[in-house]
């Protein structure tokens, strides 16, 4: 699970890497103006917005059974977790914040701010207002997917050893 959990983190944070800092750009350089571009880049970012929520969903579900996992019974019968096992449930709930904040910023561009910029564009509403605060969301979806691929991908620490 730990490999799906990595996989996706990666999806989504070179999805969003690649529709942010390649396909936009590029539509606005080669459409004919931002009349053009702006629905399909608009339409990209929503489509990007719903995949971090389903993406968000199946990694809160991974991490939510990889900290479960650091629960165990000692072996005198007693519920306890061990250093190394309350590392990892800390790890996990750190992880799974940066998740839960990427998905409410995908909530927030998509629900609240892109619905704006379509109001802005339309009744000459401060625009360049909405466009800053679409690409602050989009940016901080971004550090936090990079977020949780960085601290997916990096090695479990080592179980201490058992006394003999």
């Amino acid at each position: 699970m730990h490999r799906l959990a990595l996989f996706l983190a990666a999806l989504w944070w070179g999805g969003i890497s690649a529709l942010s800092f390649l396909a936009v750009p590029t539509l606005f350089g080669t459409l004919d103006g931002p009349a053009k571009a702006g629905p399909v880049a608009a339409q990209l970012f929503s489509y990007q917005s719903y995949a971090g929520l389903l993406i968000g969903m199946v990694l809160l579900v991974i991490l939510r059974r990889d900290r479960n996992r650091a629960l165990f019974r000692g072996p005198d019968g007693a519920e306890g977790i061990a250093d190394a096992d309350l590392a990892r449930m800390q790890r996990s709930l750190t992880t799974m914040g940066f998740v839960l904040l990427g998905m409410l910023l995908a909530l927030v561009q998509e629900f609240g701010v892109a619905h704006k910029i379509v109001t802005a564009r339309a009744t000459g509403g401060d625009l360049k207002l909405w466009h800053g605060i679409g690409t602050l969301m989009v940016l901080g979806q971004w550090l936090c997917a990079a977020s949780v691929l960085w601290r997916l991908s990096r090695p479990e620490p080592e179980a201490p050893a058992a006394a003999n």
